[in-house]
């Protein structure tokens, strides 16, 4: 598997630091490979291998391990083993239940330096994880961005046009395994079936959902409406008018489910003239277009959407802050942060004459200085009035905007 540089460099200044280390993400984003890649890292600087004690909680190996005080004394026998340092790597925590309580006790017992997985976004909520306040650095993994598709076609020797490319890019998305298979049927019954079983392992049985077909009805809807203004009251009436009752409460309740299993990220509006967020019409994207593709419904192929959703999960992650951008009565698909950092990005599948006047212009109407980028799939460089136009096959490729 290659290297997984972003998220390496990410890490790196926190290696043999007491801050606990937690890599988390949907599943099968390359959470486990990143976690030995680190392993390896951690072994070039000097650490030697029977430092390491290692637990993949999706292994039935470990299965009597799942309780908190019975990892720790585990965990401790191991570290009466070893000479200095132990490395501490626990992959999907969040099947450990009270597991914080371990690990903060471990991180005061011993001498060690802590790196967990988790496929759960509230893994670092919660009355427990109080007690690791201030005290771990969490690092958001993604499936593979279009640089690391490329990446990996070249090390396996496997070399497309970038066209080519960005165009299985954009159907089939980038969760690793998918990119490794050949075939068309082979990558969409692996997208079907980790769909399945995201849904059934993190959302359905951790949440004991019943109506489990009014799950996926609602799922399937924001899949389709990537990019668009969210009203859990506009979908409960949609699907009331079609003979399924569900309240709006019901339907915030499965959108909070799917947000923790990584397979929608909420972005909230910001208000340029107003300076501060807004309460409503937040938008959501999803976190893989090949997920996206496999379970919605319509048959409409919406590149627009899906560049707008691939720009998103791009500059997240460069380890950018995204919000959808408000202007009066202009929208801003993307105000994009990272410290002192600040970008805008308007993104289109082709830009026409009338196009050119709406992404542009709403840009234009922006009295700041910090860098505006339009992006489409157009190869003729629109720039304008220091607007940057970038293809967006470029855009992908580039170690930043």
């Amino acid at each position: 598997m290659i290297k997984r540089e972003r998220y390496l460099q990410k890490v790196e200044p926190f290696l043999n630091c007491d801050l606990i280390k937690v890599l988390t993400g949907v599943r099968r984003c390359g959470k486990t490979v990143l976690l030995e890649q680190i392993k390896e890292l951690l072994l070039a600087k000097g650490a030697v291998k029977e430092q390491f004690v290692q637990v993949n909680f999706e292994s039935m190996k470990y299965a009597k391990l799942k309780q908190a005080d019975v990892l720790y004394q585990y965990i401790e026998e191991k570290a009466k083993q070893v000479q200095g340092k132990v490395y501490i790597m626990l992959d999907e925590i969040q099947e450990v239940p009270e597991w914080q309580a371990a690990i903060n006790s471990l991180r005061v017992d011993l001498d060690c330096d802590i790196y967990l997985t988790g496929s759960n976004s509230r893994l670092l909520s919660g009355e427990l994880a109080s007690c690791l306040s201030g005290r771990y650095i969490q690092i958001k993994v993604y499936p593979f961005a279009f640089s690391e598709v490329k990446k990996m076609q070249m090390e396996h020797k496997a070399y497309r046009s970038d066209e080519l490319t960005f165009a299985e890019f954009l159907k089939y998305g980038g969760f690793p395994q998918c990119c490794l298979l050949g075939d068309i049927h082979s990558k969409e019954t692996y997208l079907h079936d980790l769909y399945e079983a995201i849904v059934l392992k993190d959302i359905v049985q951790r949440h004991h959902v019943k109506d489990i077909a009014m799950l996926k009805n609602i799922l399937e809807y924001l899949m389709d409406n990537v990019g668009n203004p969210f009203s859990a009251r506009k979908i409960s009436g949609m699907m009331t008018s079609m003979g399924k009752k569900i309240a709006p409460s019901t339907v915030l309740n499965y959108v909070e489910y799917f947000k923790e299993a990584y397979l929608l990220f909420q972005v909230s509006r910001y208000d340029l003239k107003g300076k501060g967020l807004l309460a409503s019409t937040e938008k959501y994207y999803t976190v893989d277009t090949g997920i996206r593709n496999t379970v919605k419904k319509s048959e409409l192929v919406d590149s627009a959407k899906l560049y707008e959703n691939i720009v998103y999960l791009e500059m997240q992650s460069r380890g950018y802050e995204v919000l959808v951008g408000k202007l009066e009565d202009q929208e801003i698909d993307f105000i994009c942060y990272r410290g002192q950092e600040k970008l805008y990005i308007q993104v289109a599948y082709l830009i026409t004459p009338s196009d050119a006047t709406r992404e542009f212009g709403n840009l234009e109407k922006i009295r700041d200085n910090y860098p505006k980028y339009v992006i489409s799939s157009d190869l003729v460089d629109l720039s304008r009035n220091g607007i940057i136009h970038k293809n967006i096959i470029q855009f992908l490729q580039e170690h930043d905007a």
